[in-house]
């Protein structure tokens, strides 16, 4: 948008924008046909953003997650306090609890939301549009959901639609087709 000042961080969904500002407000525009750019009334305190498919995230300082747009992902689970990560997918979302487990929830398609028993310490999260990805404090990555493409099957693995492990962490941080993980404030 025009006269759009004071920006620490940015997120693109799937016909929407977000922008997080230095005050801890956000600002949206684009497409609204699910109330993606109708932000919920008294959002503030927010250090994070992160942009799905039909839906916006707002990680606010107190570790609180607000959601809004598509209504079936915005149903924040009670259980989603002490966040200190969100990554917003095509119709789903997780969060990441400061214990280093992971909450999901919205639509479970092609199960997105199934998180693995064996997901260890969580050190960063990443959502495509109906798959999910960690990357555990040991380095190594796991991702389950869709895998028509392979998305879910990290290298070395071959399964299809249930949790896959194995890899490592690449060089590069890892982004998915919808928001990759989220975008937080720059520190000063």
């Amino acid at each position: 948008p025009p006269n759009l000042t004071g920006v620490v961080a940015i997120a693109a969904g799937g016909y929407f924008n977000l922008a997080l500002k230095g005050d801890g407000t956000v600002v949206a525009w684009g497409d609204n046909e699910n109330g993606e750019t109708t932000l919920p009334p008294g959002l503030g305190n927010v250090v994070a953003i992160a942009a799905g498919g039909f839906h916006g995230l707002a990680l606010k300082s107190d570790g609180s997650v607000v959601a809004w747009g598509w209504s079936g992902a915005t149903a924040v689970p009670d259980t989603a306090v002490q966040i200190v990560a969100i990554s917003a997918g095509g119709i789903h979302s997780i969060a990441l609890k400061r214990d280093g487990t992971v909450i999901p929830w919205g639509r479970n398609d092609e199960g997105q939301l199934y998180v693995p028993s064996t997901v260890a310490p969580v050190a960063e999260l990443g959502t495509g549009v109906y798959h999910s990805m960690v990357m555990q404090t040991t380095g190594s990555t796991l991702a389950w959901g869709d895998d028509g493409f392979g998305q879910s099957s990290a290298p070395g693995t071959s399964t299809r639609r249930t949790p896959t492990g194995g890899g490592s962490r690449a060089p590069s941080s890892t982004s998915s087709a919808c928001s990759g993980r989220s975008t937080r404030r720059r520190r000063r």
